[in-house]
């Protein structure tokens, strides 16, 4: 496995858990840091050994607390739009894996950082956590698909007064807002993640490649031609290996014993 300067990396069964690691600097999402994530999710895109990966920071204080200052200050209209430009990739790249990727936000997701965690399936949240796009006060917008994802998860007004005010909110409003969907005492999030990792691990690893791609896909079309979607990608798994052990384990009263075929 591939070592990174600014990345834990550990591989606990199916699981795959990535730590951003830069404590120092409350995990914040520089351009190295960025090129690092696009490495590691281009390098496991194939990798059939991987059913789950769980995205958290190093230390109690931030998950990933925006991105780098120094960096953004230095920016022209030119090299902003290709920093944008190389974050949305990433952020797309983590939207499309496919297999399922769950944020553990075990503290700040700040700008970037908030942005990585909605590029993900699914969020669950320390009580600590602390979430925002506070773009705004240093004279920007977010970047790496911030306006857009936001809206899609939590609705045009609350995404419009938190992108605008540039305030952050804590773990149990953006719960009840749905930008998270579990929120968990600090001790326990890890250990919450990994169980819902090992559940997911669990169920067929077809049918999970699929409705994750078919939920995303059908976020961009109309409700009839997600249907239309919908319908197709059933069919595709009424002729896996897995259908047929499913199918028969539920029957025979056991545990089905999913291959992946």
């Amino acid at each position: 496995m591939t070592e990174y300067k600014n990345l834990l990396v550990e591989k606990k069964d199916a699981v795959l858990i990535v730590k951003i690691s830069r404590e120092q600097a409350l995990n914040a999402l520089n351009k190295e840091v960025v090129r690092e994530l696009q490495q590691l999710f281009s390098e496991h895109w194939s990798d059939d050994s991987i059913r789950c990966v769980i995205i958290t920071g190093a230390g109690e204080k931030a998950f990933v607390a925006g991105a780098d200052i120094r960096e953004l200050a230095e920016l022209n209209v030119r090299t902003g739009t290709n920093l944008a430009a190389r974050g949305q990739y990433l952020m797309k790249t983590i939207q499309n894996f496919p297999k399922p990727v769950i944020a553990a936000v075990n503290g700040f997701a700040l700008g970037g950082g908030c942005e990585l965690a909605m590029a993900c399936d699914i969020r669950l949240a320390s009580e600590k956590a602390r979430l925002g796009q506070p773009e705004v006060t240093l004279g920007i917008i977010p970047g790496y698909g911030g306006t857009q994802r936001l809206s899609r998860l939590v609705g045009r007004g609350k995404a419009m007064q938190l992108i605008l005010t540039g305030e952050m909110i804590d773990a149990n409003e953006a719960h009840r807002v749905g930008l998270v969907d579990e929120v968990y005492p600090p001790e326990e999030l890890m250990d919450k993640a990994m169980a819902m990792a090992k559940l997911i691990c669990s169920r067929a690893p077809i049918a999970v490649e699929v409705g994750k791609e078919c939920v995303n896909r059908g976020l961009e079309v109309t409700l009839s031609v997600g249907c239309d979607l919908e319908k197709a990608y059933f069919g595709q798994t009424c002729c896996t290996a897995d259908k047929d052990e499913g199918m028969k384990a539920f029957m025979e009263k056991r545990k089905a014993e999913f291959t992946g075929h």
